[in-house]
């Protein structure tokens, strides 16, 4: 069952955290603060991508939970944050509600886990504030810059969805099989999109605004991100999927480039790894967060 946690973001913007996983054992006194009633576990925040939610990470929260107190965070604009019409979607206000998120959670040093934009959110974060991140994964998102043709190309695409879908059959259906960016029927990704979609009066609509997601999007694709990742000082393990939008070259560039940096990749897997894939996901973060945990045991004793 999903604990939400409320937390302040940057501006004041209200922004919705949730565990996951099993609630902590205690001995039921009231009053406990939140360390004490997870057992000083080491903290992970888990960050979703452009259009993602918080509940997509819940297969990968549960399982570090035996060992973690996992917190996934709906960044604002989307899943219950706020979605502010006339607030920051700059990667300015990203990259400080999760910074707020992670001193208001009592969850730093973190080990920070970001999908696509969630990840290069991570990155900047690891790079401005190394006290407050320990590890880091970043999953299939470039270093490069996208593009001018890129933005047009999403701007497009937000206008082909038929919305209002009538039923979520139809939203798993199009964006399953339909979507003209499918090359091959993927059940995984009508999946991911139905669980962005809330009923509305006259059907199924997504839960963020389209413009806003654009407007979060047109602060990072104009600008490559190597000199931030090059400035992060912490393990970091980079993973994409073989079908993803990270090519190997430039996943193998940003392993050279972070001081840290270790590479793994998860077969038929695309861009949506985790979903796509959890098991295969499992497997190839596991054991960057078990060397992880090790280190840190080292460095108590």
């Amino acid at each position: 069952m999903a604990r939400r946690i409320d937390v302040t973001g940057a501006g004041g913007v209200r922004l919705a955290a949730w565990e996951f996983g099993d609630p902590p054992k205690t001995d039921g006194t009231h009053g406990t603060d939140q360390a004490d009633a997870h057992g000083g576990l080491p903290g992970v925040l888990l960050l979703h991508g452009l259009m993602g939610r918080a509940s997509h990470w819940a297969p990968t929260a549960r399982w570090l939970s035996a060992r973690h107190r996992a917190v996934a965070l709906d960044q604002r604009g989307h899943g219950r944050s706020d979605k502010p019409p006339q607030g920051a979607y700059t990667r300015e206000a990203y990259v400080e509600d999760v910074e707020a998120a992670l001193e208001q959670l009592g969850l730093g040093p973190a080990v920070l886990i970001g999908h696509a934009m969630g990840a290069l959110t991570a990155w900047q974060l690891a790079a401005k504030r190394p006290d407050l991140v320990r590890g880091l994964i970043i999953c299939d998102m470039r270093a490069s810059a996208l593009g001018a043709a890129s933005q047009h190309v999403w701007a497009e695409w937000f206008k082909a969805w038929p919305v209002p879908f009538a039923t979520l059959a139809d939203v798993r259906k199009w964006f399953g099989e339909d979507d003209p960016w499918v090359e091959r029927p993927n059940p995984a990704r009508g999946e991911f999109y139905a669980e962005v979609m809330a009923e509305s009066p006259d059907g199924w609509r997504p839960v963020f605004e389209p413009e806003q997601m654009l407007r979060s999007r047109e602060t990072w694709v104009y600008d490559a991100h190597w000199e931030e990742l090059a400035q992060v000082r912490c393990p970091t393990l980079v993973v994409r999927g073989l079908d993803g939008e990270l090519g190997r070259a430039e996943a193998q560039e940003m392993v050279r480039v972070l001081p840290r940096g270790q590479y793994a990749e998860v077969a038929d897997a695309g861009h949506l790894v985790h979903y796509d894939q959890p098991e295969a996901w499992r497997a190839a973060i596991e054991p960057f967060l078990d060397t992880l945990g090790a280190s840190e045991s080292q460095e108590m004793g």
